[in-house]
């Protein structure tokens, strides 16, 4: 942000060149865009004049700035069009003329010109210079001709009609056909997440004066990520799920999988815990350690249920083999946790060039990790005591004498009538 000594009211902005940040951003300057959408474009930029100074006064949101600029000076030349016929001209000649004039003849006629030396072509084009047009005069004095044709050139102000100075827009955007203001804000020393929930109260408070025609819309980095996180999340307890029903048929239980999955609530407890000791924001990395932290754990649990259904099948009780297995499984189950966490220590430090965009990844599977792992190996026994009283059926043994009845039912002596 710069801010202009000579004009102390006006602010002029700009963002540093990030390509990444663009693709995510889909082609705009900065992460936040706030859009006023409506065919009332008075109405709308009144709008987007009342929410930028609402913006403003959110914490970490900073160059808050209406991108379109209604107020733009210009100088409206109208055309005398009975003298510019009988010059031999049309209104239009006379715009081309004059646009050929300012802003080059590549705006109306590109023209590359190739060099014979190298063979690269270079963009050809005509235009006065801007220092000649230095005042009024010095623009009325520019020569008109029409092109094609042998009509004598004429002065500018030999056509002219009318002269004044007005004001127009500066800049004009839409979005779906629909005229659109762009409110751009971008962050700092704050989360965008943080900045976007408090952007979005403040447009909840303000839609009672929002006009009828009207649209008010959040789009940008913020919609990224708002629709990323709604698809991990999904993705976390969708995998869950399908773990669940996986295990249900593998088990041929409803209750086995239920107390594996109990070891889940303290890996999503020492993964928010890890997050905010160590201030990491929750985003896409960290809801990915996440699902991998649930995998890990729900694999270890596995272990000890598994072993306590075989303590069971042994003729043991319900505690004896919920001890056992607890007692018995911790050296496998550490050891595939302290694997996973010492793994993704150099990530979770985020050593190196650019290791701070995946350290979220490993800090989120180490919290989740360290508490899965007691939670897999005291709390989850604990629940296993409580609920699993009656002894599992051991589907061989079931298999086995199935198998056996038919065997001997197919051996039974036949008996003829």
């Amino acid at each position: 942000t710069v801010l202009n000594k000579n004009f102390p009211d006006e602010v002029f902005f700009f963002q540093a060149a990030n390509i990444t940040n663009q693709i995510l951003n889909f082609g705009i300057p900065s992460p936040i865009d706030v859009q006023v959408t409506g065919r009332d474009q008075n109405a709308a930029f009144r709008l987007a004049k009342l929410l930028n100074s609402r913006l403003l006064g959110i914490p970490g949101a900073v160059d808050v700035h209406i991108r379109q600029e209604m107020n733009a000076p210009a100088i409206e030349f109208n055309v005398d069009r009975d003298k510019a016929g009988q010059a031999g001209m049309t209104q239009r000649d006379v715009a081309n003329a004059m646009l050929i004039s300012l802003s080059s003849s590549g705006q109306i006629a590109p023209t590359q010109w190739l060099n014979p030396v190298n063979g690269v072509s270079y963009g050809v084009s005509v235009q006065t210079p801007p220092t000649s047009m230095d005042s009024m005069d010095a623009l009325r004095q520019t020569p008109i001709s029409a092109a094609g044709s042998n009509v004598q050139p004429q002065l500018f102000e030999n056509l002219l009609s009318s002269t004044k100075r007005t004001v127009t827009s500066g800049l004009l955007n839409h979005y779906n056909v629909q005229p659109v203001f762009d409110i751009y804000a971008n962050t700092d020393r704050r989360d965008l997440g943080g900045v976007a929930r408090d952007i979005q109260r403040v447009l909840d408070t303000s839609a009672k004066d929002v006009p009828k025609g009207l649209e008010v819309s959040l789009r940008g980095q913020v919609e990224t990520m708002a629709s990323s996180f709604r698809r991990l999340s999904f993705g976390l307890v969708f995998a869950v799920l399908l773990v669940y029903l996986l295990m249900v048929v593998n088990f041929q239980s409803w209750l086995d999988p239920f107390i594996i999955l109990t070891a889940l609530p303290g890996a999503f407890a020492g993964i928010l815990w890890m997050l905010y000791t160590t201030q990491t924001t929750i985003s896409v990395p960290s809801l990915m350690g996440a699902i991998m932290a649930v995998g890990v754990a729900t694999a270890n649990s596995i272990l000890v249920v598994t072993f306590a259904n075989d303590e069971r099948f042994e003729g043991k009780d319900h505690i004896e083999a919920a001890l056992s297995a607890g007692v018995t499984r911790i050296r496998p189950v550490l050891m595939t946790a302290l694997a996973m966490i010492i793994g993704m220590l150099p990530m979770a430090l985020g050593l190196g060039e650019g290791g701070e965009q995946n350290a979220p990844l490993g800090r989120a599977v180490i919290g989740g990790l360290m508490f899965a792992t007691f939670s897999t190996l005291f709390f989850v026994p604990m629940v296993y005591s409580f609920l699993r009283k009656k002894p599992p059926v051991n589907q061989d043994r079931v298999i086995e004498e199935e198998s056996h009845e038919m065997l001997i039912l197919d051996n039974r002596p036949q008996v003829s009538e």
